[in-house]
């Protein structure tokens, strides 16, 4: 049973940075795809960044790109989510996810299996 567990989130003033990590069990990070995505209130779950399996290829969604850096430790098994340059916009609960296949980088949360429980960011003006 894969499971992941968020942690780092909290409140941080605009132009800031946070550090999400993300701890695996249950399956090697480097069998599948890992992403990161987020949901702020009243709106949809949406990408937010992704790295594949062999950590080759990495993708971010234009609203983070330039910004957000996200990595891995495979000896850790855990993956991270670096952010910077925060923006209000930014105020979400943020999820680590596995993908479904081993080789390809999902873009939606339906590609995904495996979910976190979350970690709050908020990001004040």
């Amino acid at each position: 049973q894969v499971q992941l567990v968020e942690s780092g989130g909290g409140l941080v003033q605009a132009g800031g940075s946070l550090r999400l990590s993300c701890a695996v069990s249950g399956r090697s990070i480097s069998s599948h795809t890992m992403g990161w995505f987020r949901q702020a209130p009243r709106k949809e779950r949406e990408f937010v960044a992704a790295i594949s399996w062999n950590g080759g290829n990495t993708l971010y969604s234009p609203s983070v790109k330039g910004r957000f850096t996200i990595s891995r430790h495979i000896a850790g098994n855990t993956m991270a989510l670096q952010m910077d340059s925060l923006k209000p916009e930014d105020t979400a609960v943020y999820y680590c996810a596995r993908d479904r296949h081993p080789d390809r980088v999902g873009l939606t949360p339906g590609d995904y299996a495996y979910w976190g429980q979350g970690t709050q960011v908020t990001v004040s003006s």
